[in-house]
């Protein structure tokens, strides 16, 4: 409740500067030139005018490399070279060079400072100039240094250019739909959902705890006189008599009994008394912090396996999240396979300590996927274990984003073949990348053709994305989303800050996956150790579909919620309580009963749809975005457009007159209640 007050507040206040504003419109590019000392973008530097150039080069070592700009170039060798930029606030920009590398034939690393931040990047073979992009930058108000540093070296710099990041419309580029064909309506409805919020708004995400939860010990105790369970305060609980037993002195006693509120409680042997799962540990601490809950719930179905298998209550825990609480599920699989895979029977059992999910050779990727084998006799086993908790999901109604073979990739490739798993420390990864989308694609082929599974969001991440990290990728007609898991330490930033939990965003990560997909999937931080801050969100727009924090486990160097070491406390609270956020309270109640319905009237042209007046970013709501974007428009038509569809909704107040500020200042009016409906 305080969190719509304060956003119907915040929204009359917005409105009011805004409607001020409509007047006269300054575009970003003349707030820029007005700024004295202010740099001109795109700015461009001849390599060898850098600072700290002794020499201009025209060969390299007797080596030529025709046809470079101004008097020479400079030759990244013993010491680097510097320039300066000047900007008017914090913001996002573009580095690249107009370069070429003539010594190592397999790409030589290349590294970048950016006010003492390093930006890297392989830089390719080539006898010829290219144009190699460093990615997106941050650069903070005021003068920023940009340095190139002799960390690999022997790189030739003919040109280097910054320039003012454009920023693209990544919902109007991005699947909506599933690319399962068969999607269940509730699967439809989510994608529908997720696009609808997709670089507008980041879902809040939570991982649970698996196996038995986070145990929280009780008074409870068994009272074998009187043959009952009893706290401190007299309290009975019901014994599950079936679950008698007896201890190393032959006494009697039960592994589990029932409190009055139906809470099952099961016996510590240690302590000789009872215990309870505690899965809403983190959860309920962060509505105490927040006021709200998180909207997206990670879950993990490793323990449903043919090794030492066990009922955890995960698949009961996913279907009470979303259809009782109404919030959006995620889970991972951390699958198990016998250490010992060599001296391994299938279908024995294997207790948990002979069970890894860790890297193991003696386990080939590419049997898994061939029939006959017994690596794909044992895979075979585990998806059939998984697909009968899934089809219990799909019968109850129940979409699960799915994020199987997780952190691919791994660390960057520790040999000279960046793709060979070598970086890996997963099992399902460690033979390469071609195996790995083999593996990929027949998981995805297994449950979806064979099992009829349609209730899948399939969600595919590669961790590192390096810049070899699109040969990782399986492809687009088995991805929905593309994922990256932030456990960055706190010198691995470009907010400027050099103490405290890691908050940046990242945007250069963001823009990556972008590229490596072309904009096509949307993109999240499927798991995460820090929350980015809402101010870097903010300044580096990386529009991240989602984040997921990890559970902690309670030591030091794992409490990621609670540990201020991972968390500032304010600014978890700030996020949650932004209304860039979403909360469990604030998603919608139908949320996945639209699914048979089209995701998107974008794009129809004539007059078949009517105008849903004000939906001017036609996302299927009016709100200040709208004003917002239609004053965009009007301001800087060069950089922000108006779908067909969006320009009908826009022409909101004297339709037919075109789209206007008056329309954006009649969406303000609606809004504040001040015009009872629109078109005014």
């Amino acid at each position: 409740m305080r969190k719509q007050i304060r956003k119907t507040l915040a929204l009359a206040s917005a409105a009011a500067m805004t409607a001020i504003s409509c007047a006269s419109v300054t575009s970003p590019a003349a707030a820029e030139s007005s700024s004295a000392g202010t740099t001109q973008f795109p700015f461009v530097i001849e390599g060898e005018n850098m600072e700290g150039v002794t020499k201009t080069w025209t060969d390299v070592h007797g080596t030529k490399i025709p046809d470079y700009s101004g008097d020479g170039f400079f030759y990244l060798e013993n010491s680097g070279a510097s320039f300066e930029v000047t900007v008017p606030a914090d913001g996002m920009y573009t580095l690249s060079i107009r370069g070429a590398q003539i010594l190592n034939e397999e790409g030589r690393f290349q590294t970048v400072k950016v006010n003492g931040i390093e930006y890297s990047k392989t830089i390719p073979y080539s006898k010829e100039w290219k144009d190699f992009d460093f990615g997106t930058i941050r650069l903070k108000k005021g003068v920023n240094e940009i340095e190139f540093i002799s960390k690999y070296g022997y790189l030739a710099i003919d040109t280097v250019t910054v320039s003012s990041k454009e920023f693209p419309d990544v919902a109007a580029q991005a699947d909506s739909v599933p690319c399962d064909p068969k999607a269940t309506p509730e699967a439809k409805a989510l994608m529908k959902y997720l696009h609808s919020v997709y670089g507008k708004h980041i879902i809040s995400g939570q991982q649970e705890i698996y196996g038995n939860g986070h145990q929280v010990s009780t008074s409870i105790r068994y009272d074998a006189q009187k043959d009952i369970c009893v706290d401190e305060n007299g309290v009975e609980y019901t014994i599950d008599r079936d679950s008698a037993d007896k201890d190393e002195g032959g006494n009697v006693f039960y592994w589990h009994c029932t409190g009055p509120d139906g809470k099952v409680y099961d016996y510590s042997t240690q302590n000789r008394n009872y215990t309870y799962q505690y899965y809403d540990y983190e959860f309920d601490w962060i509505y105490d912090l927040s006021g709200a809950y998180p909207a997206i719930r990670g879950f993990d179905f490793m323990n449903y396996n043919p090794l030492y298998g066990w009922e955890d209550g995960t698949t009961q825990r996913v279907i009470e999240w979303v259809k009782e609480r109404g919030g959006i599920a995620t889970a991972c699989w951390h699958i198990n396979i016998p250490t010992d895979f060599a001296g391994y029977t299938p279908g024995e059992p294997v207790d948990w300590s002979g069970a890894t999910y860790k890297v193991n050779h003696e386990f080939k990727i590419a049997n898994a996927v061939k029939a006959g084998t017994k690596e794909n006799e044992y895979l075979d086993m585990a998806i059939e274990d998984l697909a009968e908790q899934f089809l219990i999901l799909q019968e109850a109604g129940v979409p699960l984003l799915f994020r199987p073979f997780h952190e691919a990739e791994g660390n960057p490739s520790t040999t000279s073949d960046p793709i060979d798993g070598s970086g890996a420390w997963f099992w399902w990864s460690q033979d390469g990348a071609e195996d790995y989308k083999a593996l990929w694609r027949y998981l995805y082929d297994k449950l979806t053709n064979e099992y009829g599974l349609h209730n899948l969001i399939w969600e595919n991440n590669l961790y590192s994305w390096s810049d070899s990290s699109a040969a990782w990728y399986p492809g687009d007609d088995c991805v929905d989303i593309v994922g990256w898991d932030k456990y960055d330490t706190q010198y691995n930033r470009h907010d400027g800050l050099t103490s405290g939990p890691n908050e940046d965003c990242n945007s250069p990560v963001y823009w990556s996956l972008y590229d490596y997909v072309d904009g096509k999937k949307m993109a999240a931080i499927t798991e995460n150790s820090t929350i980015p801050s809402l101010s870097n969100l903010t300044v580096e727009k990386a529009t991240w579909l989602y984040f997921c924090t990890w559970y902690d486990n309670g030591a030091s160097d794992a409490s990621f919620v609670m540990g201020e070491n991972f968390n500032n406390p304010d600014t978890m609270k700030e996020i949650y309580q932004s209304d860039y956020c979403i909360t469990l309270d604030e998603l919608p109640k139908d949320l996945y009963g639209t699914g048979g319905s089209e995701p998107s009237t974008e794009g129809t042209t004539g007059s078949q749809v009517t105008p849903d007046y004000g939906d001017s970013n036609t996302d299927g709501k009016i709100n200040l975005a709208d004003a917002v974007l239609i004053m965009q428009v009007k301001a800087n038509p060069t950089k922000y457009t108006l779908s067909e569809q969006g320009e009908k909704n826009a022409d909101c107040s004297d339709v037919g007159d075109g789209v206007t500020n008056k329309d954006a200042l009649a969406i303000q009016k609606y809004l504040l209640g001040l015009v009872e409906k629109l078109p005014e």
